[in-house]
């Protein structure tokens, strides 16, 4: 009864569940190693790091009191765990052995002011694994930055095929008190909206130098220490809202398969009123034989036998949950040993041989193509909503038509300012009977990320994208409206 606060069901936490596996072996792998810290900040140490603490001040949340009992000194619940842990770190950080110190925790926190809430998108509590680094140098730090960024592209391709693309966030937009913030950025093809989906941060010495952080350094011969290089990372629970938007349909939902909590479901058919009950079970049986076949290879399988529902029913049930492969038995697949799949993604039937033998391959191999099909769909229908700018008479137009928008741009925070407002108010004039709600997003357009994978066409050819503005642009932005 909290607004802003949602309850995570087993269907949709089963797919957080996955995503953890995925990324803590690819955490681990890195040689980071888990650990926790409590989900409680003195108002002194949260206030140490001024512009961090300017940054996530009006999301802050604060317990006054104990009981009857008033606190004090009042006590946050983390937005993020910088300020909790790096009194820590300059504990255990005192010589050039101590590092790297490369910690991760799973954890959730708390963000509480915001307009908008939405499932997964934007909620008051959420979950999300954070890691926090500190190493001797800053090309290691920055290394290992782009190192996370990769796996969390990883998460959203290889596991829930939603194509993504990696950047550089903008000065207004980089992490409060932070070097520099790389992003990887969805997109919402029916919305036209982009989405964050995951960030890694380059801190530079900044926390070190407000928590005390230092080490030893052997390569100076006057005594003095060294501020480690920091960097801290994070993905949370807002996969799920993203993957469920991009993939899903006016059925229901519509699962990549790494992620679905049931991969394929067996619903038995073809039973009428002159099947005997011979004939029934030995059917429910090849139903839990195929189950158990599928399951025995890895596969999350279920066989749905309930008899008080129809099998029309059953279908719509599952087509609804998004479960990538219904099989339909019946005594004639049986018998011929065919199995008939329909592919949820889109709703496309066919027939293949059942055969002990290659089975589960045949099953695995069907789950790949519609993992690849999934994705690139997604992505033609990214490419297809994404549009170059060089002028600005064509900005807000494109940004009605639900389209991201790459545009030159000069570096200014002054213009990325004003692209937002002027786009936001164009964009009211160009609709038709357009009637604010104050509650929504922005209908302006923001700076998404500076992609590291910028146009042959070099930027400095055209000038910033901004209405008015003569100075020659530095780079390629993508644009868009954003949740």
């Amino acid at each position: 009864d909290v607004s802003g606060c949602y309850i995570i069901r087993p269907w949709a936490f089963q797919i957080w569940e996955e995503i953890k596996a995925f990324l803590a072996k690819k955490i681990r792998v890195m040689g980071v190693e888990d650990c926790y810290f409590p989900m409680f900040v003195t108002q002194s140490v949260l206030n140490k790091e001024k512009d961090h603490v300017e940054g996530f001040a009006p999301e802050v949340a604060w317990i006054t009191k104990a009981g009857d009992a008033e606190l004090a000194n009042p006590i946050a619940l983390r937005p993020t765990s910088e300020t909790v842990m790096y009194p820590y770190f300059a504990k255990w950080i005192r010589s050039h052995r101590d590092l790297p110190l490369r910690l991760n925790q799973w954890c959730n926190v708390v963000r509480w002011e915001f307009s908008h809430p939405t499932p997964f998108i934007r909620t008051r509590e959420f979950l999300w694994q954070e890691g926090h680094c500190a190493w001797a140098t800053f090309d290691e730090c920055e290394k290992e930055v782009r190192v996370v960024l990769n796996h969390y592209a990883s998460v959203y391709e290889d596991l829930l095929a939603v194509p993504v693309v990696q950047g550089l966030k903008t000065e207004k937009e980089r992490f409060a008190g932070g070097h520099s913030t790389t992003t990887v950025e969805t997109f919402i093809a029916a919305v036209g909206r982009g989405c964050q989906g995951a960030t890694s941060h380059n801190l530079g010495q900044n926390f070190g130098k407000m928590f005390d952080i230092s080490f030893e350094d052997p390569s100076k011969s006057d005594g003095s220490k060294t501020i480690p290089f920091q960097n801290s990372w994070g993905l949370t629970t807002r996969t799920i809202g993203v993957m469920t938007m991009v993939h899903g349909d006016n059925v229901g939902l519509v699962l990549p398969p790494r992620v679905a909590n049931v991969q394929v479901v067996i619903v038995p058919v073809g039973i009428t009123s002159t099947t005997t009950p011979e004939g029934r079970q030995e059917l429910f049986d090849a139903c839990n034989a195929l189950q158990d076949a599928l399951q025995a290879g890895d596969i999350r399988a279920k066989a749905d036998l309930r008899d008080n529902y129809s099998p029309a029913w059953r279908f719509n049930h599952w087509e609804l949950k998004g479960v990538p492969i219904r099989i339909e038995l019946g005594p004639k697949e049986v018998t011929s040993k065919k199995l008939m799949l329909c592919i949820r993604h889109n709703m496309e039937r066919k027939s293949i041989e059942w055969a002990d033998a290659t089975l589960v391959t045949d099953i695995k191999s069907e789950l790949d193509g519609i993992h690849d099909a999934m994705l690139t769909k997604a992505r033609t229908a990214r490419a297809d909503q994404t549009k170059t700018i060089v002028d600005w008479t064509g900005f807000t137009p494109a940004l009605n038509e639900k389209c991201l928008i790459l545009a030159p741009w000069c570096g200014s925070m002054a213009c990325e300012d004003r692209i937002k407002v002027d786009s936001a108010d164009e964009s009211k004039a160009l609709i038709e009977g357009f009637e604010e709600d104050v509650k929504a997003p922005s209908m302006g357009a923001k700076s998404l990320c500076i992609p590291y994978a910028q146009p042959n066409e070099p930027a400095e050819s055209h000038n910033c994208i901004r209405n008015g503005c003569t100075e020659k642009a530095q780079s390629w932005v993508l644009w868009g409206r954003s949740y």
